[in-house]
């Protein structure tokens, strides 16, 4: 671990990480301890804009008001009371959240990783019980370049080989195609054992790869003519994040089932969610599927206070706006080392041209000396995805320091 160049308080935060911490990720080597709305605030004070937002699950901003006020007093109250009984938010919450996003049914969840499975057992579970594949034999159909998280399952339907590689024997019945390929799609899907599509709308860690114009119309499309459910991973994409409260929503399709997460906290306590109709709920019966912390009143609460933060502040409509004004200033810049700028909403994303293959790296260590924290994907990408309460005059201030860094880089 290189400490050299950091001060003696920071590293010794990062030299206890190392010492008694497992080696699983490489962060950024900057110690947060304090943030508010789009800012954060290392142990030596220093601020920062923050341009990951916590892999979008802080869209609301670092925390947000309303949204603490309803974890604080939840939790003197009550936290956890596990599904063995009832509690007084889990029915409230669950007609709020399937009203908000028009489903019969919510199954509630922790992690986005376990939203996803549970999008896919549900899946599984529908096609033996109402479309007639024999046991065992469902297949679920992924896109290429997909990430939704590191479980066993979730690196069965990945191609990157950091995820996948010496973690095996994986999961049967998954199968890949390119995405942004409905002719691929279609051939997987006349398959009489395809349970579901799962995909995500815009692929958020390959690096923000947008599909054609009209793609979704069309998964939805064959999705309804071979009798396969679509699944919408839209844990990253959604609520607020892409301009619309919904990534689908920009194409106006309603995926069979649907997964959020991350946002659906404002950055608090783990939730996720997995909306369905009852044709596809329904085929859970009791002990079959559930999670301790599943629906506990504590995030039935934040997630309420969260959703309706979103439609209060208007943040899909701002982050469409400042989304624009984002990618236009980032072209002004004609930097030579931006290759493309690609982005919906505030979910963006620069390929770095480069000779260096560190250099997307180095740039947002550079861009952490100037005061904004982002980092890199798949080696030549950084997201640029801040939280959705930014304003005009933030975009441009960071945007200047973007500009400054990219200057610097050698």
């Amino acid at each position: 671990m290189e400490t050299a160049n950091l001060s003696p308080v920071t590293a010794a935060y990062l030299q206890l990480e190392e010492k008694f911490g497992a080696h699983n990720y490489h962060p950024i080597p900057v110690v947060l301890e304090k943030g508010e709305g789009i800012y954060l605030w290392d142990v030596e004070g220093k601020k920062y804009v923050d341009f990951l937002s916590g892999y979008s699950a802080v869209n609301q901003g670092h925390c947000h008001p309303k949204i603490i006020q309803a974890l604080t007093q939840q939790a003197q109250k009550l936290t956890l009371t596990s599904r063995a009984f009832h509690n007084n938010l889990l029915g409230q919450y669950e007609q709020y959240i399937t009203q908000y996003f028009h489903y019969e049914k919510v199954l509630p969840m922790n992690t986005g990783v376990e939203g996803g499975e549970t999008a896919i057992k549900l899946a599984r579970r529908w096609a033996y019980a109402k479309k007639g594949v024999p046991e065992n034999k469902a297949k679920i159909i992924f896109a290429e370049g997909n990430f939704w998280g590191r479980t066993l399952a979730a690196i069965s339907s990945s191609t990157d080989p950091s995820s996948y590689h010496q973690f095996g024997p994986f999961m049967p019945g998954f199968e890949l195609v390119p995405y942004n390929n409905t002719e691929a799609l279609e051939k997987a899907l006349q398959d009489p054992n395809v349970a579901a599509f799962m995909v995500e709308p815009i692929q958020g860690e390959a690096g923000v790869v947008i599909p054609d114009e009209g793609y979704l119309t069309k998964v939805r499309a064959l999705c309804t003519q071979y009798n396969v459910l679509f699944i919408a991973d839209e844990i990253q994409t959604g609520l607020a994040r892409t301009g619309k409260m919904l990534a689908c929503d920009h194409e106006n399709v309603k995926p069979d089932i649907l997964i959020l997460g991350k946002a659906l906290s404002g950055g608090t306590v783990p939730v996720s969610a997995v909306l369905a109709d009852d044709f596809i709920m329904m085929n859970i019966k009791p002990g079959e599927h559930g999670s301790t912390y599943g629906g506990n009143p504590l995030a039935c609460a934040v997630a309420m206070a969260a959703l309706d933060v979103l439609k209060e502040e208007s943040l899909a409509d701002n982050a469409e706006r400042m989304g624009q004004l984002l990618r236009a200033k980032l072209e002004q810049l004609q930097s030579p080392y931006i290759k493309t700028i690609r982005g919906k909403g505030l979910l963006n994303a620069i390929v770095i041209n480069h000779p260096n293959p560190d250099a997307a790296w180095e740039l947002c260590l550079l861009l952490k000396e100037r005061g904004l924290l982002a980092k890199p994907t798949h080696g030549d990408k950084i997201r640029f995805a801040p939280p959705l309460i930014i304003n005009e005059e933030q975009i441009n201030e960071s945007v200047s320091i973007i500009g400054s860094a990219l200057a610097a880089l050698s």
